[in-house]
């Protein structure tokens, strides 16, 4: 059912769910928090203060204490306290994280595994392949187990989709559920692929590589720089249909939030697609745990969605991807000549020690037999492991516990100030203050992701290689993602800006040659969660102000090397 707030689209809805579209770039619906968020400019203002009473550093030893930057921190942010509850659980459920003295920033989605889970619980399923098309489990399904039912529904519940509205088909990974579409997917009538990632994707590449073998048109949003903020009048053009709406022109994929950059996109550009006859994937898999509670799927229903859940469930297996599709317009699928659709698995009892499957069963495309699955239950049973025992998604269980307002408000604090820290650190004796690092994308500000995208400069202004910084990184017990901006849109006004020869550098010859080009290239990548702490951001920051020493790489490799390193490259 459409919003009424969109059947008219140059007013806005007197709810506050949406905007005008006459404006150049598409707003955001506002969070549900909204009401406890300050204004932006006071928002701002408090983060500008929380560095207080210095706001440049020049010398990672003049850098104030923890204790004194978490003071800092408590009085530009006096509601972080009130989030006191994730760290309490993050202490009781996640113990490992301090104990090993690591700092976890390389993940983005919804939650990590909890060890209180691998203690008690250490591996309840298995992955196993089934030989099935999509449209034969969308018809008929096949058996589920008990297991499979009840993490079905816990999943669908957690992220607020409705089992009357959907279908969910459990896949090996994001990379299957994303392949698994495009195979089935009918681009032979629907002959268009549009996609929104300022980033390279895997699971993308995959759907695109599909349906360009099926003779497919593939498009992909453009991104304006220095912003990043989606070329909206080009997208639009692309999106709109000049003839009949009615006419199905294919499918758009489209993340609410940039993986990368933590940039967040409109809902309304769904309303716009499905309005001009586009089919839409949302993918969520970049979105935090409970932030599927934004989207109103009352009144954005897209028609297919894919989300990830990696190392919640445990380490072994790692986990599995979910694609959901819309009950409405599964008859899509009737028309498939797949006979068997790759990807598609069934989550299994795990087997007892005793009788465990053997790699070959489980990484093949066949599934296991009716008599095995009998023989291990069997031998479960004897053990008295039950299927019906209490199934705890520990995870899920504490984001739910903490809800979508304390979590959004919890990170929105922390990525903020990350991102201010950051800019605060300044070459000594060079000329204009030159920046160490530098923010790809959205900078401070109340509505961005808690993705921060970001490179380090020497003093000579030339980037340091980013997995340079992500192996000393590692080194420090920092684990950073290392990942690439593409789709770029560079005019001549901005080719040549402080980042012109970054960009040059990594254009290929072929872009060189035209007037307006793409470009992409390499960044660090830093994703705070609901249990990243003040510490783990503060100890980033600290480890980040090292490369104000001019000499700090080569310090290092000399370092690594007289310790008889056995890899000594940095």
């Amino acid at each position: 059912m459409q919003s009424p707030c969109l059947r008219e689209a140059s007013e806005a809805c007197i709810h506050g769910c949406c905007f005008p579209l006459f404006t150049g770039q598409l707003p955001l619906i506002p969070n549900p928090a909204a009401d406890t968020t300050p204004p932006r400019c006071e928002f701002a203002a408090a983060t500008a203060s929380s560095l207080h009473p210095q706001a440049q550093f020049t010398d990672h030893e003049s850098l104030p204490s923890l204790a004194d930057s978490f003071g800092y921190f408590n009085k530009a942010y006096p509601q972080y306290s009130h989030t006191h509850k994730a760290d309490q659980i993050r202490a009781q459920e996640y113990p490992h994280l301090s104990l090993s003295n690591h700092v976890c920033l390389d993940y983005i989605g919804h939650c990590l595994f909890s060890s209180s889970s691998s203690s008690s619980n250490s591996q309840f399923f298995d992955v196993v392949y089934k030989s099935v098309s999509l449209n034969s489990q969308l018809l008929y399904g096949g058996e589920e187990s008990e297991l499979e039912t009840r993490l079905r529904k816990r999943i669908m519940s957690f992220m607020n989709v409705s089992e009357d509205d959907y279908f969910m088909v459990f896949t090996a990974n994001k990379s299957s559920a994303f392949k698994l579409l495009a195979d089935n997917y009918p681009f032979h009538t629907n002959k268009n692929l549009l996609t929104v990632y300022d980033c390279e994707s895997e699971a993308v590449e995959e759907m695109t590589e599909s349906a360009s073998k099926r003779g497919t048109r593939v498009r992909s949003a453009e991104f304006l720089w220095p912003s990043l903020r989606i070329q909206s009048g080009k997208l639009r053009r692309t999106m709109v249909s000049r003839t009949n709406k009615r006419t199905t022109k294919g499918l758009f994929v489209f993340p609410l939030q940039s993986s990368l950059t933590g940039a967040r996109y409109s809902y309304l550009w769904m309303s716009i697609a499905q309005e001009n006859g586009w089919h839409v994937l949302l993918d969520a898999s970049a979105l935090g745990a409970k932030d599927m509670e934004t989207l109103g799927l009352s009144l954005f229903h897209p028609d297919f969605l894919i989300c990830s859940f990696y190392k919640i469930f445990g380490e072994n297996p790692s986990g599995f991807g979910c694609l959901f599709i819309k009950k409405s317009i599964a008859s899509l699928f009737n028309k498939s000549s797949i006979e068997t659709s790759r990807g598609i698995v069934s989550l299994v009892p795990a087997q007892a020690p005793e009788f465990e499957l053997s790699k070959q069963d489980l990484a093949g495309p066949s599934s296991v037999s009716e008599y095995d699955l009998d023989e291990s239950q069997s031998r479960r049973n004897e053990m008295g492991i039950s299927e019906s025992s209490d199934l705890e998604c520990r995870g899920l269980d504490h984001a739910d516990s903490l809800g979508l307002i304390l979590i959004s408000s919890r990170v929105r604090y922390l990525v903020n100030w990350l991102v201010n820290a950051l800019m605060s650190l300044h070459h000594p004796n060079s000329e204009n203050g030159l920046s160490l690092v530098r923010i790809y994308g959205p900078k401070v500000r109340i509505d961005r992701g808690p993705a921060v995208a970001f490179n380090l400069f020497d003093w000579k202004g030339e980037k340091i290689d980013p997995k340079i910084v992500q192996k000393l990184a590692d080194r420090n017990n920092i684990s950073l993602s290392c990942g690439s901006l593409r789709y770029v849109w560079l005019t001549d006004t901005s080719r040549y800006d402080e980042e012109g020869s970054i960009v040059e550098a990594e254009r290929s010859g072929a872009n060189k040659r035209k007037e307006n080009s793409h470009c992409g290239f390499y960044v660090l990548l830093a994703s705070p969660g609901f249990l990243t702490n003040f510490e783990d951001m503060y100890r980033l920051w600290a480890f980040v102000s090292r490369f104000l020493d001019a000499d700090f790489v080569e310090k290092e490799r000399w370092r690594y090397l007289a310790l008889n390193q056995t890899i000594v490259e940095v």
